[in-house]
């Protein structure tokens, strides 16, 4: 199925391309290629915007999740009865905030597809009100359910807001998947 992608600001470049790309290697390694999905990339005012109305918490975020199926297990993959269930839902990446919170030496590509991954994992049912909370049910089973070798290292202190840099392994599956 397909992965709609859309980018509604200007505040950061964004090479539509590379990040499809990426995001289609990872739903490969998610299993869920036969969903669609949709990621919408928006600046800090629409992102923060939706954070207070969502989360009633008035501040720029990295990412917000909407699962179209409600009441999953984490890491259960829906079995739609209809064709137009083949759905995940939508996710939000705030890539302004996503790209001022990289440090020097971290690609921005790298995070913001880490960052759409963590979205992908709350629409396949982990979930997190803390960064203790996702550190402890959240991130250890999204990465081994995606079979994917991702080193999580916390960047930020805020809940929602964890990222990590990718290792080669990966990079060399989005290389490979490009082809």
């Amino acid at each position: 199925m397909s992965l709609a992608l859309r980018n509604l600001q200007r505040a950061v470049p964004l090479r539509r391309a590379l990040l499809r790309q990426r995001l289609q290697a990872v739903r490969g390694a998610l299993g869920v290629r036969a969903f669609d999905v949709g990621v919408v990339c928006v600046d800090n005012r629409k992102i923060q915007q939706m954070n207070r109305i969502y989360r009633e918490q008035d501040t720029p975020t990295d990412v917000l999740s909407f699962p179209f199926h409600e009441n999953l297990k984490a890491g259960e993959i829906p079995q739609p009865d209809f064709p137009d269930d083949y759905n995940l839902g939508d996710i939000f990446l705030g890539v302004e905030f996503i790209f001022q919170q990289c440090k020097e030496d971290e690609d921005y590509y790298d995070i913001l597809t880490v960052t759409a991954t963590h979205g992908l994992c709350h629409l396949l049912g982990f979930t997190h009100s803390t960064e203790a909370e996702w550190q402890k049910v959240g991130a250890l089973p999204c990465l081994q359910h995606t079979r994917a070798h991702i080193a999580l290292q916390p960047r930020l202190q805020k809940p929602g807001c964890a990222t990590c840099p990718l290792l080669s392994s990966v990079k060399t599956e989005w290389r490979n998947a490009a082809k």
